[in-house]
Protein backbone atom coordinates (compact mmCIF):
# COMPACT_ATOMS: atom_id res chain seq x y z
CA UNK A 1 0.00 0.00 0.00
CA UNK A 2 1.53 3.28 -1.01
CA UNK A 3 -0.18 5.21 1.82
CA UNK A 4 -0.95 3.86 5.28
CA UNK A 5 -4.66 3.72 6.15
CA UNK A 6 -5.95 6.35 8.54
CA UNK A 7 -6.68 5.64 12.18
CA UNK A 8 -10.40 5.98 11.46
CA UNK A 9 -10.19 3.46 8.61
CA UNK A 10 -8.40 0.91 10.80
CA UNK A 11 -10.97 1.36 13.57
CA UNK A 12 -13.78 0.89 11.05
CA UNK A 13 -12.22 -2.31 9.68
CA UNK A 14 -11.70 -3.68 13.18
CA UNK A 15 -15.35 -2.91 14.02
CA UNK A 16 -16.49 -4.78 10.88
CA UNK A 17 -14.26 -7.77 11.63
CA UNK A 18 -15.59 -7.88 15.19
CA UNK A 19 -19.22 -7.64 14.02
CA UNK A 20 -18.58 -10.57 11.65
CA UNK A 21 -17.16 -12.62 14.52
CA UNK A 22 -13.54 -12.82 13.29
CA UNK A 23 -11.96 -10.88 16.15
CA UNK A 24 -12.83 -9.83 19.71
CA UNK A 25 -11.49 -7.15 21.97
CA UNK A 26 -10.76 -6.57 25.62
CA UNK A 27 -10.38 -3.19 27.24
CA UNK A 28 -7.02 -2.19 28.70
CA UNK A 29 -7.65 1.17 30.24
CA UNK A 30 -8.68 3.49 27.43
CA UNK A 31 -7.43 1.20 24.65
CA UNK A 32 -8.77 -1.97 23.10
CA UNK A 33 -6.68 -5.09 22.59
CA UNK A 34 -7.87 -7.13 19.60
CA UNK A 35 -7.36 -10.86 19.16
CA UNK A 36 -8.60 -13.46 16.66
CA UNK A 37 -11.58 -15.57 17.70
CA UNK A 38 -10.17 -18.75 16.17
CA UNK A 39 -6.69 -20.04 16.96
CA UNK A 40 -4.26 -20.10 14.04
CA UNK A 41 -4.47 -23.91 13.72
CA UNK A 42 -8.24 -23.74 13.20
CA UNK A 43 -8.29 -20.64 10.99
CA UNK A 44 -5.51 -21.77 8.65
CA UNK A 45 -7.15 -24.67 6.77
CA UNK A 46 -10.34 -22.79 5.81
CA UNK A 47 -8.29 -19.74 4.79
CA UNK A 48 -6.02 -21.88 2.63
CA UNK A 49 -9.03 -23.63 1.10
CA UNK A 50 -10.42 -20.21 0.14
CA UNK A 51 -7.09 -19.21 -1.46
CA UNK A 52 -7.05 -22.46 -3.44
CA UNK A 53 -10.65 -21.91 -4.61
CA UNK A 54 -9.98 -18.29 -5.51
CA UNK A 55 -6.55 -18.42 -7.15
CA UNK A 56 -6.15 -22.03 -8.29
CA UNK A 57 -9.68 -22.95 -9.48
CA UNK A 58 -10.08 -25.27 -6.51
CA UNK A 59 -7.07 -27.40 -7.47
CA UNK A 60 -4.65 -28.28 -4.65
CA UNK A 61 -2.21 -29.64 -7.25
CA UNK A 62 -2.17 -26.25 -9.01
CA UNK A 63 -1.44 -24.57 -5.66
CA UNK A 64 1.37 -27.04 -5.01
CA UNK A 65 2.74 -26.49 -8.52
CA UNK A 66 2.79 -22.74 -7.87
CA UNK A 67 4.57 -23.29 -4.57
CA UNK A 68 7.14 -25.63 -6.08
CA UNK A 69 7.60 -23.35 -9.08
CA UNK A 70 8.24 -20.30 -6.95
CA UNK A 71 11.71 -18.81 -6.85
CA UNK A 72 12.11 -19.75 -3.20
CA UNK A 73 14.14 -22.93 -2.77
CA UNK A 74 12.40 -25.31 -0.42
CA UNK A 75 14.66 -27.08 2.05
CA UNK A 76 15.05 -30.84 1.52
CA UNK A 77 13.22 -31.57 4.78
CA UNK A 78 10.19 -29.59 3.56
CA UNK A 79 10.19 -31.55 0.30
CA UNK A 80 10.43 -34.84 2.21
CA UNK A 81 7.55 -33.80 4.46
CA UNK A 82 5.46 -32.89 1.42
CA UNK A 83 6.23 -36.30 -0.10
CA UNK A 84 5.13 -38.00 3.16
CA UNK A 85 1.92 -35.97 3.21
CA UNK A 86 1.15 -36.94 -0.38
CA UNK A 87 1.74 -40.60 0.40
CA UNK A 88 -0.50 -40.37 3.47
CA UNK A 89 -3.21 -38.70 1.37
CA UNK A 90 -2.99 -41.57 -1.11
CA UNK A 91 -3.52 -44.02 1.74
CA UNK A 92 -6.41 -41.97 3.16
CA UNK A 93 -4.57 -40.85 6.28
CA UNK A 94 -4.59 -37.32 7.56
CA UNK A 95 -2.02 -37.48 10.36
CA UNK A 96 1.22 -35.78 9.38
CA UNK A 97 4.23 -35.29 11.55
Amino acid sequence: MPDAPTYTTVRGLLRILERKGHIRHTADGSRFIYAPVLPKAKAGPPALAQVIRTFFDGSPSEAMAALLGSRARLPDEELRRMARLLEQARKGRTDAG
